[in-house]
């Protein structure tokens, strides 16, 4: 009778500790193991240097997307992440749990930014577009730009430093300094630059940043990939003939004035060494952050005898192209007409 009494008695101490366990277990999975965010989209946290546990507790609540803030919160102090805040780009949402998050804060597990590099006509520019992907800010992207050791690091100028950003997309981290940015678009720049790419511009007896140089030119003048290899293979041959380039997007870059949609006499004046109507061969460097294509249609120019070019009188975007200074000449008239009559002044 004794030993059945003390069986009921541990069957029931059992039950309960199992009751218990199993209440907690479901606590802890309500509490850790739960979705953090509602939904199954991405739902992005930037922290920064100046954040702390409470910054963090306000931008997360902020998202507006968190099921359970205080949940969030209790892992975060269990896991003693309130101790070790760190910067980064990190994704809540796509159900990934409050443990899997707070373990990805707590580890510095950031969710990378695509970063696109934009076709802009400054390095200016470029920064004031990068930092807005990017924690660093523009300046801190312009002064880095602009340092002389890393233009000696990588072999270029200040004129050519643009070069070194090849437009595409890339997958960095939101936290990427400046100095680890420019490293990784050298790396990027050497892989586009392959030996077969190289040998070409030396055919042509140019050098990459010649390339590009010629192709920003390229890029400027025609909205039309189509023409590209021809506006390509004009501006080789006015190089080849010792002939001004007389570009008309090179002024704008001398001037400053980006939007200039007509060029006047008095612009041909401005004094840089950019003004290819003044100077002849190419300018110092690249006048814009030309695309991929542009950059693939001077090396692979088309072969013609044209010299001129002028944007065609019906505004298509597209070039009637000559030979002779008479051709051109009369192609000129016609735009030059054209402009007159839409009252286009500049």
């Amino acid at each position: 009778m004794l030993d059945m009494k003390k069986r009921h008695f541990w069957i029931s101490v059992l039950a309960c500790c199992l009751l218990i366990f199993s209440l907690f277990a479901a606590w802890m999975y309500r509490v850790c193991g739960t979705a953090m965010c509602k939904g199954e989209e991405s739902v992005y946290v930037y922290l920064d240097e100046d954040d702390d546990i409470d910054s963090v507790y306000a931008k997360v609540e902020k998202t507006g997307k968190v099921a359970d803030i205080d949940n969030f919160k209790q892992v975060a102090e269990w896991t003693k992440y309130v101790e070790s805040v760190k910067t980064g780009r990190y994704d809540l949402g796509r159900g990934l749990s409050n443990w899997e998050v707070v373990r990805n804060l707590r580890n510095g597990i950031q969710t990378p930014v695509m970063l696109t590099i934009p076709q802009v006509w400054t390095l200016e520019s470029l920064a004031a577009k990068l930092s807005r992907k990017l924690m660093t800010d523009s300046a801190s992207l312009a002064k880095t730009f602009a340092d002389s050791t890393l233009h000696e690091k990588y072999g270029v100028k200040p004129e050519t430093m643009i070069c070194l950003f090849m437009p595409n997309t890339y997958e960095v981290y939101w936290t990427i300094t400046p100095e680890k940015l420019v490293e990784r678009m050298h790396r990027e720049y050497q892989q586009f630059w392959n030996e077969e790419r190289v040998a070409k511009a030396k055919a042509k007896g140019l050098t990459p940043h010649e390339i590009i140089t010629i192709a920003s030119i390229v890029d400027k003048e025609t909205m039309k990939q189509e023409e590209n290899p021809i506006v390509a293979g004009l501006y080789l041959n006015r190089l080849k003939k010792g002939m001004k380039l007389q570009a008309c997007p090179t002024v704008k870059f001398a001037l400053k004035e980006f939007g200039l949609r007509r060029i006047l006499n008095h612009h041909l004046q401005v004094e840089s060494p950019y003004n290819t109507y003044k100077y002849a061969g190419l300018p110092p460097g690249p006048i814009c952050l030309p695309s991929m294509n542009s950059i693939e249609a001077v090396l692979n120019a088309t072969d013609h005898d044209y010299l001129y070019m002028c944007a065609k009188e019906d505004f298509s975007g597209t070039h009637n192209f000559a030979s002779t200074g008479a051709e051109h000449e009369a192609n000129a008239r016609k735009y030059q007409r054209a402009l007159n009559e839409r009252g286009i002044k500049k």
